[in-house]
């Protein structure tokens, strides 16, 4: 649009340009046929010198519309006519526009073509167009009676003729003001040509690829453009729909594919759950055949105990009447017999609580309470060993949601090996805790007896490992209080360090509950 407008612009302007050239040269045809007519018209009354005739003559010509003067002036430049009274014997500048072309060289020219004749200057706020022309030394005019000039004069003087222009200048106006109305005309059609063009040669093509773009952005891949030319942008829209066309052809074949992964993912998934079932299966298998064999073990040796002495009592009874040391023996035997009994039955007892620990009947606890009652257990054993015992009870502690029952029997594994790991006497250290960032509580059992060795840490939860050297021991407490905490959502964790003690740090998450009951 812009081109079309620079080139309509253009075309007005050197159109403008010359009409208006066109326009002067007609004016100076018709200034130059004047000065011509006035030269033939004049011809006679100049030889014969009859002013008289010459001065009508000239004023008649000079009154047509359009004239604004017409003088006739010598070779020295003196005025001797004039339509113009003022100017008669006025003297006219030969430097000035009207002579500069003639007396420019050294020496006057003694011919001018029709443009170098002309000039267009200004008097007052209109153009006027002068034109001279030589009145030049014939024969006839230096063999006159009257006034013969000598035949070496080429040019007797001057006639000068100007005409108004402002016809000129105002058809110009019109004319000029008329091309730029059609101009402005057809730049306004040519513009509407072009914008229409564009909206449907490009606009139109372009806004469907763009909507075609955003559809297959959006995942619509069966998306196609029309193709309505066989310029670029048809070529544009044809390998459009090609790419398309490529791209739903590779995503049905890409979820064809993934519809196959997925079926041998599953088909793979069941293959490993089968695998996994079978393994844990075969992981039981073998933990119960491993448990089964440390029972019997630990069961054998009460057995063997108790068969051995009852086989002596029965050969006792079978000799002579008793006498009283042989009585006494029999009732110690007996008693070994009872308390191996006894034996085997906490060990099936704690095996039992281990393997098929109830479900926690949960209920809002205070947990402060609950390690209060524990200690009240334990307390008498502790004095016995000359263990100081240090209660740090929180006061903020909330109730816990947990069974207590479990919670305590937790707790009194936990004091119970603390004791046991000081036999000599010691300090006996439980913290209750509350911990705001996870909303837990927490009880700290912290003893001063010798540590757990590094590379012990990882089995003392594991059934029936016991670092005692009592034979009565079963290696089942910590197991089963790990159990019950994490029944609980809890976790139980150990810090030990040799020679200075052991740390057992029970966690419970902290539930909302109704207060705490009052604990008999």
């Amino acid at each position: 649009m812009g081109s079309v407008v620079l080139f309509l612009a253009l075309f007005s302007y050197v159109s403008l340009h010359e009409h208006r050239r066109h326009s002067e040269e007609l004016v100076l045809q018709s200034a130059d046929r004047i000065s011509d007519i006035i030269l033939r018209a004049t011809r006679y009354q100049m030889l014969h010198n009859d002013r008289e005739a010459l001065y009508h003559t000239v004023t008649a010509i000079g009154t047509e519309p359009g004239i604004r003067v017409v003088r006739i002036f010598n070779e020295e430049g003196r005025i001797s006519f004039s339509t113009d009274p003022k100017e008669v014997n006025t003297t006219v500048d030969k430097q000035a526009e009207a002579c500069y072309r003639c007396h420019a060289q050294a020496s006057p020219l003694l011919r001018l073509e029709r443009p170098d004749r002309a000039r267009i200057f200004t008097a007052g706020e209109q153009r006027v167009l002068g034109i001279i022309r030589p009145i030049e030394n014939q024969p006839a005019c230096w063999t006159a009676a009257c006034h013969a000039h000598p035949p070496d004069r080429r040019i007797l003087g001057v006639i000068d003729v100007n005409l108004w222009l402002d016809g000129v200048d105002r058809q110009l106006a019109e004319y000029r003001s008329h091309l730029i109305a059609v101009t402005a005309l057809w730049a306004l059609a040519a513009s509407a040509a072009c914008v229409l063009l564009i909206v449907v040669m490009v606009h139109r093509p372009i806004k469907e690829l763009i909507l075609g773009t955003k559809k297959v952005a959006q995942g619509d891949l069966s998306c196609r453009l029309p193709v309505r030319s066989r310029d670029e942008l048809g070529t544009l829209a044809a390998s459009f729909n090609q790419m398309t066309a490529d791209l739903e052809r590779a995503h049905q074949e890409i979820s064809s594919w993934a519809r196959t992964l997925e079926e041998r993912v599953e088909s793979k998934t069941r293959e490993l759950q089968q695998a996994q079932n079978r393994l844990i299966a075969s992981e039981k298998m073998a933990s119960l055949g491993k448990l089964a064999a440390v029972v019997a073990h630990e069961v054998n040796n009460p057995l063997f105990g108790i068969l051995t002495y009852a086989r002596l009592i029965l050969k006792a009874l079978a000799r002579d009447p008793l006498d009283p040391a042989t009585k006494a023996v029999l009732i110690e035997q007996l008693r070994i017999v009872e308390r191996e009994s006894h034996r085997c039955g906490e060990i099936v007892k704690n095996l039992l609580s281990f393997a098929r620990q109830a479900p926690p009947r949960k209920e809002p606890r205070d947990l402060n309470a609950l390690v209060r009652q524990t200690l009240a257990l334990i307390r008498h054993q502790l004095d016995l060993q000359q263990v100081e015992i240090s209660e740090q009870l929180a006061a903020d502690l909330p109730p816990c949601c947990c069974d207590g029952q479990q919670v305590q029997q937790a707790v009194l594994a936990l004091l119970v090996n603390a004791a046991e790991a000081m036999p000599q006497g010691g300090r006996l250290v439980v913290i209750t805790e509350r911990d705001t960032r996870s909303a837990a509580a927490r009880i700290r059992v912290r003893d001063t007896g010798g540590g757990i060795p590094p590379d012990l840490l990882p089995q003392i939860f594991e059934p029936f490992f016991t670092t005692k050297e009592d034979q009565h021991r079963t290696g089942l407490g910590l197991a089963v209080a790990r159990k019950i905490v994490e029944e609980h959502g809890g976790s139980l964790e150990v810090d030990s360090t040799l020679g200075q003690g052991t740390e057992f740090t029970i966690t419970l998450p902290l539930e909302s509950a109704a207060p705490a009951k009052e604990v008999a």
